[in-house]
């Protein structure tokens, strides 16, 4: 049996932890469709869905756009301490489950995390090394355009909403990024130069093969000069 040390060299390479990705933005900036058209354009990358007390919208589907739940269920959760984060937003509960999110990360694979502002604040205290992002809308008009033609908000709640979003644009300073949602096309392209820059962020990445590659390689062919046949000038030298 062979009892000899492993070799750094057999070492499994280590799994690059995943990156969190936060977007907030004001309700009505399209942070929903920008953060569904990036998931699936970026590999690599799981969109998180959180819980939720409201109820569903027109379309929306359980398990796929929120996970709907009552109140004394998501309070059983709160106290079994199964979010990262929970606000109360517009009347309603929202929160952030932890065991897959950390899953995730641990696998290496990067996390999308789509919350309001409060909840990014909750969650920037646990994660500082996550990437921040703000979504803002072209105008405060376009703004409340997008939020009277969309379905199953009363005129009270776009109200409240408005409110809410004259609010949470202040709150940009607080965010690494800034991208401004005027044309879809332009603000995925944004958006996704965004998640591959960090990606390759020196921080980020696993610098083993550098080693590997450059500077052990380079040690050892010099070990490996000093048993060299001796150049002709110096033969004819000696």
């Amino acid at each position: 049996m062979n009892t000899a040390p492993v070799s750094s060299n057999d070492k499994p390479p280590q799994v690059r932890r995943g990156i969190l990705f936060i977007i907030s933005a004001p309700s009505g900036s399209g942070k929903t469709t920008l953060c569904k058209q990036i998931t699936a354009n970026v590999p690599g990358l799981w969109h998180s869905i959180s819980y939720t007390t409201r109820k569903p919208r027109p379309g929306e589907v359980d398990g796929q756009d929120y996970y709907f739940l009552d109140e004394p269920a998501f309070r059983q959760m709160i106290d079994r301490n199964e979010f990262v984060e929970w606000a109360h937003v517009y009347g309603n509960l929202y929160g952030t489950p932890r065991k897959m999110l950390t899953e995730k990360m641990e696998q290496g694979i990067d996390v999308l995390l789509e919350i309001d502002v409060q909840g990014a604040r909750s969650v920037k205290k646990k994660f500082e090394d996550g990437v921040y992002i703000f979504i803002l809308p072209p105008s405060f008009d376009t703004l409340r355009t997008r939020l009277q033609n969309r379905a199953g908000d009363s005129p009270d709640e776009i109200q409240r909403r408005l409110q809410k979003a004259k609010e949470e644009v202040w709150s940009y300073r607080e965010y690494y990024y800034i991208v401004r949602n005027d044309d879809l096309k332009q603000s995925l392209k944004e958006l996704e130069s965004i998640f591959l820059a960090e990606r390759i962020k020196t921080k980020r990445l696993n610098m083993t093969w550098l080693e590997e590659k450059f500077i052990l390689d380079k040690e050892g062919k010099q070990g490996n000069s000093s048993s060299a046949p001796a150049s002709k000038e110096h033969l004819h030298h000696g």
